[in-house]
């Protein structure tokens, strides 16, 4: 088990020079763009403008911050992402363009490449302790435990907890239905990667 914190990474160029992103997670560890298996990734999207071309990749943006944005797939659907936490998932070689809906926005972007391994992605709320903290069962090859929003505290089977702060993230190594308590209040991106 791993914790990353967000204060500490570093903003790096997109593929196609329109924005900035920052890494959380790869593996392999230190692959480049080319070469992981999977990347998860925050970006700051400042102006309109088409999305890098990432053929064999299943893509999942997921808007943390600002107004949002628009995805217009060239020959398909239009992906809105206008509320905070809102999905969009598409394959990396379709040609999008994004619209800003009011300004810059923020987003979490899981990339896996298609055929090495396969990533699920879903968001837990939780409400401050109204109702209980809440605990759930973690299995896969790889879980990230991405926090973005609030504060939250995260126990992990019998291990102390561990304060989880926005863009603050927990990898986990092959949890095998392992206990996942959270409490506070805020809300967690849980990503569940498989190797195939």
């Amino acid at each position: 088990m791993r914790l990353l914190r967000g204060a500490e990474r570093v903003a790096a160029p997109w593929k196609n020079g329109g924005g900035v992103t920052r890494e959380v997670a790869a593996f392999p560890e230190g692959s480049g763009l080319d070469a992981f298996i999977w990347r998860v990734s925050i970006a700051d999207v400042a102006q309109a403008g088409p999305f890098s071309h990432f053929a064999g990749i299943d893509r999942t943006l997921v808007l943390l911050a600002g107004a949002g944005m628009l995805l217009d797939e060239a020959q398909g659907p239009t992906h809105a992402l206008t509320q905070p936490l809102d999905i969009a998932r598409f394959a990396g070689e379709t040609a999008i363009e994004a619209r800003l809906v009011d300004g810059a926005t923020r987003d979490f972007n899981l990339m896996v490449r298609r055929g090495a391994a396969t990533g699920e992605l879903d968001v837990w709320r939780s409400d401050g302790g109204t109702s209980g903290p809440s605990t759930r069962k973690l299995s896969a090859d790889v879980v990230l435990l991405f926090c973005a929003a609030g504060s939250l505290e995260v126990t992990l089977g019998d291990a102390a907890p561990m304060t989880l702060a926005v863009d603050d993230t927990l990898q986990i190594e092959a949890p095998d239905a392992l206990t996942c308590g959270v409490s506070g209040e805020g809300a967690l991106l849980v990503i569940r990667l498989q190797y195939a």
